[in-house]
């Protein structure tokens, strides 16, 4: 879903997204870092927050409801709604997670289908977040990378979308004690301006 998620998956319809691997698109993934960090004092490494369990509080099996942008970075203001499941569950003694992800839109015509795999770097402190999506049958490289600060999830990539390089940002917050939220959001201009284009809310399962 980042779903991943770091995500985050886009549907068979839009096929034109992938991660760029060129040298111009770790400059941007650094501009990004920078943006992240720009708000907030440097961090000692002997002082940083150890993320390992930021992401326990998305474990467990998730009633889905996701509203996406049908056209990013057209100007377009038609959304699709879906609705589903994501199961998420620790491996390697929670230094990772896997989510899996399912959705159907509310006409039944789009489905998503994704699988999410999100490892932790304990040296620099990071969550990389890896999204393998059904309809390509691929990974895409470099993962979505990033952590959380007092409660708030930002994630960073740069990728190729339709023929030109973007950022990619996921944004991961805890509306509510029992809730989750993951958002997704495509920057044209270096980090300037975004715009949402995935809201996932995730509530828990009966």
């Amino acid at each position: 879903m980042d779903l991943e998620p770091a995500f985050i998956p886009t549907s068979p319809a839009s096929p034109r997204r992938t991660r760029t691997r060129a040298t111009l698109a770790g400059a941007v993934l650094c501009a990004a870092a920078q943006l992240a960090t720009a708000q907030t004092p440097a961090t000692s490494a002997t002082s940083a927050h150890d993320g390992q369990h930021d992401f326990d509080f998305v474990i467990g099996r998730w009633n889905v409801h996701l509203r996406k942008l049908a056209h990013p970075l057209t100007g377009s203001s038609e959304w699709i709604e879906y609705e589903g499941t994501s199961v998420m569950t620790r491996i390697w003694d929670d230094r990772a997670n896997m989510e899996e992800f399912k959705v159907t839109s509310l006409d039944k015509r789009l489905h998503i289908d994704a699988q999410t795999l999100r490892l932790y770097d304990p040296q620099a402190h990071q969550w990389n977040i890896y999204l393998a999506h059904a309809a390509t049958g691929k990974l895409p490289m470099p993962p979505t990378v990033g952590s959380f600060k007092d409660g708030r999830g930002e994630f960073y990539d740069a990728e190729d979308y339709d023929g030109r390089t973007i950022l990619v940002r996921y944004v991961w917050t805890q509306p509510t004690t029992r809730t989750a939220r993951m958002e997704q959001s495509f920057s044209p201009d270096w980090g300037r301006t975004w715009e949402v284009n995935w809201i996932c809310d995730l509530s828990p399962q009966a």
